[in-house]
């Protein structure tokens, strides 16, 4: 594909970032699952650029989601589990592009510690934050790690119906197409400000329960195979720790229900992106599409009962890899970028997609514009990152993937080597291999360049102990916190 070199249009004025929850990226008819039911998000990718190798910077919420609103990596900005939230300390996009006269808005979830806490967003509309600013407590009794957690509660609710999570979604839906109605109005105006709005989804977060329409697209019998180890391949023993930790799937009956759990997941896929189409639509009626620059991500993906695991919380690329969409003038159409892109990206990308120039501390950020990468040629080199130091682990784990190969690096443990070209689905570890030692060797120096291991895993550790002494201790922090995903407010709960 031959990339224009002329000169590149004026930067559009504003930006719609959408982020869904736990969207494994294989799962859109774009990405080859021509099965799914995904036509909004395969027509955003044919209007822009689709990055196939895109990653979270921590697989699993909160962490997440402050990388992408700092553009720091949580080694860095230390938000490290799903009771350390984002709280305005660092910098976000969203405190730049309104200091520079954007307007910056949210609707949905954000995941951050507090609403009253000065994140950067002139307003919140119908946020979703950690529980009462306090989060999973109990997650971040790490140093011992209990032995386990007990019974899993996300399998409670599984099937048809319809969730405090679905009447979410459809809410902030409804809200995102009248404030963007609001702006195709003021558009008219000559003194209209530039904006900035970030619509927060749940889909396909659990709990799996999804309206009968969306699970009637995906009959059990007519999903594609299970992903399963080859036959007598132990799980890698920090993952066997982490499953024993949290066991999620003993907690369903049999095959029938993991099908019927994959099924609901689809379903969720499909209804959440029937609500971002219902967005787009919106968009285009207020005749926006053409100043507007339109992202399409999500914070993690979903084992999805591979290996035996749900949820997140594993390097591996159920886990760790996420959507990557970017539409809008400039944005080369229908391309496929297989350069690594991340969360972090966002920040730069958010302040060019606005005209916003970058301070000259920001040049020193990780990340780089998603804008400027669809632009330019593919790079394996660049390297694709994640780290975890939260819920059922008990040392740090870091993933590093660059030109074809991919490393998972687990404190006081072996460390895993995939090698991607070959074996996508990560069945196939040759960290033990002769032939690949020089190649394991290099990754292991390349993460070192970035980080100590071991250290970040101390201070990690070290934060999250005092947080649980802050709450009286070990036994009084292992009750503090849900015990399953964020309960919605009480007006999304059936009576």
């Amino acid at each position: 594909m031959m990339l224009s070199t002329q000169q590149k249009p004026p930067k559009p004025r504003n930006l719609l970032f959408l982020l869904s929850d736990e969207h494994d990226p294989r799962y859109m008819g774009c990405s080859g699952a021509t099965w799914m039911r995904t036509p909004n998000l395969d027509a955003l990718a044919a209007q822009g650029t689709r990055f196939t190798n895109a990653y979270t910077p921590s697989p699993i919420c909160v962490p997440a989601r402050a990388s992408l609103a700092t553009g720091h990596w949580p080694h860095t900005n230390g938000y490290w589990d799903n009771a350390i939230a984002y709280e305005g300390r660092w910098t976000s996009w969203h405190h730049r592009l309104a200091d520079a006269g954007v307007r910056v808005e949210s609707i949905g979830k954000l995941h951050y510690r507090r609403q009253e806490d000065p994140t950067g967003f002139m307003a919140q509309h119908e946020p979703v934050h950690i529980l009462d600013g306090v989060g999973l407590v109990w997650g971040s009794v790490r140093d011992p790690l209990p032995k386990t957690r007990g019974r899993s509660p996300i399998f409670d609710e599984l099937g048809a119906g319809e969730s405090s999570y679905n009447r979410y979604d459809t809410r902030v839906t409804h809200l995102a197409c009248d404030w963007l109605q609001q702006r195709g109005q003021e558009s008219e105006s000559a003194s209209a400000a530039p904006w900035a709005l970030f619509v927060g989804l749940v889909a396909p977060h659990m709990p799996l329960v999804v309206p009968q329409e969306w699970l009637d697209l995906y009959p059990t019998d007519k999903l594609p195979p299970h992903k399963s180890l080859p036959a007598g391949t132990p799980r890698h023993p920090w993952v066997e720790r982490l499953k024993e930790h949290w066991d999620h799937d003993a907690m369903l009956d049999g095959d029938g229900q993991r099908q019927l759990a994959r099924a609901c997941y689809f379903g969720l896929v499909s209804f959440m992106d029937a609500q971002i189409g219902r967005i787009l639509a919106a968009l285009d009626a207020q005749g926006l599409r053409e100043t507007t620059t339109i992202i399409y991500t999500s914070d993690h993906g979903d084992n999805l009962g591979a290996r035996g695991l749900w949820n997140k919380s594993t390097l591996y690329r159920e886990s760790t890899s996420i959507p990557m969409i970017v539409s809008g003038p400039g944005v080369p159409e229908s391309r496929v970028c297989t350069t690594n892109v991340n969360l972090v990206d966002i920040y730069p990308t958010a302040l060019d997609a606005c005209g916003v120039p970058p301070l000259p501390e920001e040049h020193d950020l990780p990340g780089c514009s998603l804008l400027a990468l669809a632009t330019q040629a593919d790079d394996p080199r660049r390297i694709g990152f994640s780290e975890y130091h939260a819920v059922g682990s008990e040392t740090a784990a870091y993933m590093l993937t660059r030109e074809g190969f991919k490393l998972h690096h687990y404190v006081g443990h072996p460390s895993e080597l995939f090698h991607l070209e070959e074996d996508a689905e990560e069945l196939h570890d040759l960290a033990s291999d002769p032939a690949y030692s020089q190649v394991l060797h290099e990754m292991e120096a390349q993460l070192r360049l970035m980080l100590d291991p071991a250290a970040v895993d101390a201070r990690a550790k070290r934060d999250q102990n005092n947080l649980v002494a802050r709450f009286g201790g070990r036994e009084k922090a292992l009750s503090k916190g849900n015990p399953g995903p964020t309960p919605m407010h009480e007006k999304y709960r059936m009576v």
